[in-house]
């Protein structure tokens, strides 16, 4: 029985010692699928990538020491069913883990195979953001997602300032997905539109031309263009041979355009000329010896004719990607895990024997490879590997480049720590991290058209599809609005302020005028501005009053729519003027208004008084009799006329009122103001308002209009019957009505300022509206030929005639008579005379005064003396 015993334990102590050698050994041969497409952009980059890094493995006694790794690749040709069926050939061989696809479509397709199987998929080109979901936790990227590109996108459009854009995708779930994500960040930026315009995945001549010919017709001309790499860059040629390259349009583009040009021979660039202007993002790869030694490794490869392509960012991705497996397998098998597979149940027991299923096996390490593949951290030719929590690697960025002059210039960096920089990221670790918009530098880009300056980025109108702007076919008031018959030119104020501004907007604005109305009576503004709002018409000109239900609708413009001469002539004769200078000038003034009341003591004696008192005395009567007339009006007539003061006394009435058919008078009326509707009576036209205003209230017509003033104004300037009565009791203004954010409506609302400083506005207004007087003028008064001032003007300059005449007349008689009395002194030569004689000028003007001052009887009797007796007389002065 011990014998026994001893050969039992002896046995066992063999089959462990079996099994573990059998469990230490490493695998000779590791086998490692990859599936993608070889002839496309990415694929002729990256199978060399792939098959050097797989050589440089196998040859690195580092790494898998002793295990080779063996490399089973299938073509996937673009094709979801065709990458699927690869898939299962590549997973019957029992492979750890499968490299690819570089689509996001047979991603989706074979990350559900990988995750029944549990096999890793590790893709370094399929950037679709759902990828990463909790949905396929064996799908791993080595590629930046297209969730941080379109970060860096929605970032770049918002650095220059532009809020709408048009997207260019292809309609699959790498496009669509992409898009979705570029969307919800520009609305994150406050972006106002975003159209999408999808093309299909084998997209043709055609279809490009169909699609932006549609684009073509939406202001938008900012385009992000986010397809498959396309080394013909059908797009862009297209849209030069539309005129779509040309400085009005923004042109951006995600990687794919920087894959597709660097795969470009150095000989085959003259095609960029098709890509003036364009700006794109590159993934961003830092600087390196070991990528210096790789490129110049693969410039060998091409004198070789081993590679038919240039190398691109996807190449040197797809090449780390294969380390990046290698260095997982390598932890798996030191860990002392075996690479073993074993049959699915499920799948045995399913009866499609035609498809082989059975021979479809589970890996059984799957999960514990994954979590090596998720903790591997090294350096690559693309920089640092390591990857995030949602499995994908972590971004070191993007470059911002631009394509000027055939060649491919770049002109910044971004990532997801500094945002744009001049510098790449990794020259910036160390600073503080900012995001200001001061922060934010991007060197000069040259954008299409070869200027410097930032397009507009959208456009109103062109000439293929003009602005729809709808007019009101008025059938009253036309001076604002209305269509010449024999013409048909839309003329009016309005117009005429619309197309002056104009003038002062700075771009072209391609429109056509859509009239809005029968013209047999006055259209509803409040519907008009409604049409503009349901894209009936892009814009609407007229006399359109902006209130708050239209505002709700629409965007609106700026708003477009005040004695003394009698005396000297009196004094001489009249002892009432005598006196002191001051006392003279006290009886002037009480002289010339005391006749406003009463008879004057003072009587006037000479011709050339009483002739100047006479029209004194006219022009004081009349004046007053004016005054007296007018002032019994204001204290009466108007009151008479109406007992209508304002809007208050007039809701407080029950009187009719009348209001003009199409203005929103009606519902301010009867909604705001409370006032019922059987008191609202429309009227059509001016002449309806002046019947119904001499009817009245009592025979059928109305107590009052309430209109909009500059209706009334117009209606007052060629009826001088009536008049305004009250304050204007709400505000508003004219503007013209644009759909909801429009660029337009502020430029236009600039322009009409510009118009009013100018003095342009008034001038329009002064052409339609003065032909007979301004109405504006006439504003608050009632009585058509009210008497000012101003309006004396002929009697105050014949009053002032003949009293300069007279003061003239007056002292050509005083020199004569001062020049005889100095002979008949000189000619006595009295010794007054001789001292008179030597007297200064000065002398002589003082004595010519008290000359003047004495009274003409005292001159006279002088005169008289000195011919009768030769003695000299000294004039007295009498009081």
């Amino acid at each position: 029985m011990r014998r026994l015993g001893f050969v039992a334990l002896f046995a066992l102590m063999i089959w462990v010692s079996h099994s573990c050698f059998v469990g230490c050994q490493k695998p000779t041969v590791v086998n490692l699928g990859a599936i993608f497409t070889f002839d496309s952009v990415i694929g002729r980059a990256a199978k060399p990538a792939v098959e050097a890094a797989i050589s440089d493995i196998n040859a690195t006694p580092t790494i898998l020491n002793g295990t080779h790794l063996n490399l089973i690749m299938e073509d996937a040709k673009c094709n979801v069913f065709l990458g699927s069926t690869e898939a299962f050939q590549v997973i019957e061989k029992e492979v750890v883990a499968i490299i690819g696809p570089q689509s996001s479509s047979i991603a989706h397709m074979i990350s559900e195979i990988a995750n029944g199987l549990q096999v890793p998929l590790v893709s370094y080109a399929a950037t679709d953001p759902t990828l990463s979901a909790l949905q396929f936790p064996f799908f791993v990227r080595t590629v930046q997602s297209d969730a941080n590109q379109m970060i860096a996108m929605a970032n770049l459009v918002d650095f220059y300032g532009w809020k709408e854009v048009i997207a260019i995708y292809i309609d699959d779930d790498y496009g669509r997905n992409g898009i979705s994500v570029l969307n919800d960040e520009l609305n994150r930026r406050q972006a106002k539109a975003f159209y999408k315009f999808p093309l299909p995945v084998h997209f043709t001549q055609n279809d490009i031309i169909s699609l932006l010919n549609q684009s073509k017709l939406l202001g938008p001309r900012v385009y992000v263009v986010h397809v498959n790499p396309d080394p013909k860059l059908r797009i862009f040629a297209i849209a030069e041979k539309l005129q779509m390259m040309t400085s009005n349009y923004v042109w951006f583009a995600t990687d794919w355009l920087s894959a597709t040009i660097d795969s470009f021979a150095p000989m085959n660039r003259t095609v960029l000329h098709v890509l003036q202007g364009v700006v794109a993002l590159r993934q961003h790869i830092p600087e390196s010896n070991q990528k210096k030694d790789f490129m110049s490794r693969w410039r060998k490869m091409q004198q070789k004719g081993l590679v038919t392509s240039e190398l691109n960012t996807y190449g040197l991705c797809a090449y780390d990607t294969v380390w990046t497996v290698a260095h997982s397998i390598d932890r798996f098998i030191n860990d002392g895990n075996n690479l073993t597979f074993s049959s699915s149940g499920k799948l045995n027991d399913t009866k499609t024997t035609e498809m082989n299923l059975e021979k479809i096996k589970v890996f059984d390490g799957g999960a514990i490879l994954l979590e090596d593949l998720l903790r591997t951290n090294f350096s690559g030719l693309t920089g640092q590997v390591h990857f995030s929590s949602d499995r994908n690697i972590v971004t070191s960025g993007y470059d911002v480049i631009n394509i000027d002059k055939m060649a491919v210039h770049t002109v910044g960096y971004w990532s997801s720590i500094f945002g744009f920089s001049a510098s790449p990221a990794e020259t910036l670790q160390g600073r503080q991290n900012s995001h200001s918009e001061t922060d934010q530098k991007l060197h000069s880009v040259t954008w299409p058209g070869g200027k410097k300056e930032r397009p507009r980025g959208w456009v109103i109108a062109d000439d293929e599809r003009p602005l729809r702007i709808g007019v009101p076919y008025r059938a009253s008031f036309v001076e604002f609005v209305t269509e010449l018959h024999d013409s048909h030119k839309i003329v009016g104020y309005c117009i005429d302020v619309f197309t002056e501004a104009l003038k002062f907007v700075p771009y072209d604005v391609p429109y056509k005028f859509e009239l809005f109305g029968d013209g047999r009576s006055n259209p509803k503004y409040d519907q008009l501005a409604k049409m503009v709002a349901d894209d009936v018409f892009d814009a609407a000109v007229g006399d359109i009053a902006i209130v708050k239900n239209r505002t709700k609708n629409a965007d609106f413009s700026q708003p477009y729519i005040t004695t003394v001469v009698i005396w000297v002539l009196e004094h001489r004769v009249n002892d009432s003027f005598r006196g002191p200078p001051r006392r003279q000038i006290v009886t002037m003034f009480m002289f010339s208004f005391s006749t406003l009341f009463k008879t004057n003591q003072e009587e006037t004696v000479s011709t050339f008084g009483r002739v100047v008192m006479v029209v004194w005395l006219f022009l004081l009567m009349v004046i007053t009799s004016s005054y007296t007339a007018n002032l019994t009006s204001i204290l009466t007539v108007q009151q008479l006329s109406s007992p209508i003061t304002g809007i208050d006394s007039l809701i407080a009435s029950s009187w009719p009122i009348g209001y003009q058919v199409g203005s929103f008078a009606y519902s301010y009326l009867s909604e705001t103001l409370n006032i019922h509707r059987s008191r609202l009576v429309e009227l059509h036209n001016p002449e309806e308002y002046e019947s119904a205003l001499r009817l009245g209230p009592d025979n059928g017509g109305v107590a009052a209009i309430v209109d909009e003033l500059p209706y009334v104004e117009l209606f007052l300037s060629k009826r001088t019957d009536f008049g305004i009565i009250g304050q204007p009791f709400t505000k508003s203004g004219w503007g013209f009505a644009f759909q909801r954010d429009s660029a337009l409506a502020v430029d236009m609302s600039t322009a009409i300022l510009k118009l009013s400083e100018n003095g342009k506005l008034q001038d329009i207004h002064e052409k339609w509206f003065c032909k007979m007087g301004c109405p504006g003028a006439r504003r608050g008064n009632s009585e058509p030929n009210q008497l000012h001032l101003v309006s004396f003007w002929g009697l105050y300059l014949l009053c002032g005639s003949i009293a300069l005449a007279a003061l003239l007349v007056f002292l050509l008689r005083m020199v004569r008579q001062f020049a005889r009395y100095r002979r008949s002194q000189l000619r006595l030569g009295s010794p007054s005379s001789s001292v008179h004689s030597t007297t200064r000028c000065s002398q002589i003007i003082y004595n010519f005064f008290d000359f003047i001052d004495e009274k003409e009887e005292a001159i006279k009797k002088m005169f008289m003396q000195c011919e009768i007796n030769p003695a000299p007389q000294t004039p007295m002065s009498t009081t």
